[in-house]
């Protein structure tokens, strides 16, 4: 890095937990049960769609990866989060925060365009139905799910390059509870209009266009479902989508709120507590949402957890 880039600033002053200063338990007692929920249902379903046989299909390996996602998603802000809930400094190091954006952006990335495969493998199981098997094939599969994760790491990787070479020769303080990355682009020292563009394209790139993409294939889904003869059939099919699309909701709902509207100081307040939604509790709802709503897990569930008190009483006898 040239001298003009070198950085001033050490460390990031996380302001997000100042209006919880006379209250820091609640807060740290509520997102330690919210990571702790999102922790245990993620790897239960990671667990269970590996182990059992009848959830070897396209549907649940897609839905591992969501799993492994969302472990990985809440790990780069919540952990961080808890310590500065309970430290007077509430400070991440300037490396700390460059790998925080980083991580966060790679995995939010990946989960928007893994949500628009798993929106396109419930489109062709119930509009091409005779076609599943072979278009959704293992090796299909593969490269769909690794297209998504080299989307996430190279724009999570390219931002945080190109913003994180910028002089922060300023404040050191965000109104945030992580490093994201508006937030943090208010502390480089010159003009950052071009970054915030670039940060504004790969937001309709690769955020919006998944979505309409889940939107299409929906429709399309939804036009198929209500030409179907039977009843049952459509009950059926309505209730294989119906998890994905409470998910998608609740995950576009706050992030597209979030990075679309006009960066403001009055919109700081707001995007605070929206984005603990999208990084707490959708992470720790989307276990449930798809354990509840799925015959087929809970069918796991319960099979695996009857195995294993069989297996103790045994062991006890």
């Amino acid at each position: 890095m040239g001298k003009d880039n070198q950085t001033c600033v050490t460390e990031i002053q996380l302001l997000g937990f100042s209006d919880f200063q006379s209250l820091q338990v609640l807060p740290f007692v509520l997102v330690f049960t919210f990571y702790l929920m999102a922790l245990v249902g993620n790897i239960l379903i990671l667990i269970i769609t590996i182990i059992d046989s009848v959830l070897q299909t396209p549907m649940y390996f897609f839905l591992r990866n969501l799993s492994f996602l969302e472990i990985c998603y809440t790990s780069v802000t919540l952990p961080k989060m808890l310590v500065n809930l309970v430290s007077e400094t509430q400070t991440i190091s300037f490396a700390g925060c460059g790998a925080q954006m980083c991580f966060f952006i790679l995995f939010g990335i990946t989960e928007c365009c893994l949500l628009s495969v798993m929106a396109y493998d419930r489109y062709v199981a119930i509009c091409h139905p005779l076609q599943y098997t072979l278009s959704m094939n293992q090796i299909v599969c593969a490269w769909m799910a690794a297209g998504s994760w080299i989307v996430g790491i190279l724009v999570g990787f390219g931002h945080t390059i190109s913003i994180f070479t910028l002089p922060f020769c300023g404040s050191n303080r965000i109104n945030h509870f992580f490093c994201d990355v508006f937030p943090v682009l208010r502390l480089v020292s010159i003009d950052t209009h071009k970054n915030e563009a670039a940060v504004t394209t790969t937001t309709v790139l690769f955020i919006l266009a998944p979505f309409l993409l889940i939107l299409l294939s929906y429709g399309l889904i939804i036009s198929t479902i209500l030409k179907m003869p039977s009843a049952e059939g459509r009950h059926k099919a309505f209730s294989t989508c119906s998890s994905h699309l409470i998910v998608v909701s609740l995950f576009y709902g706050t992030g597209t709120f979030i990075y679309m509207q006009p960066s403001s100081e009055q919109s700081q307040g707001s995007n605070r507590f929206l984005s603990l939604v999208y990084t707490v509790l959708t992470p720790t709802f989307n276990p449930i949402i798809y354990s509840l709503r799925n015959k087929e897990i809970r069918c796991a569930l319960r099979k695996t957890i009857g195995r294993k008190m069989f297996s103790q009483v045994t062991s006890m006898g």
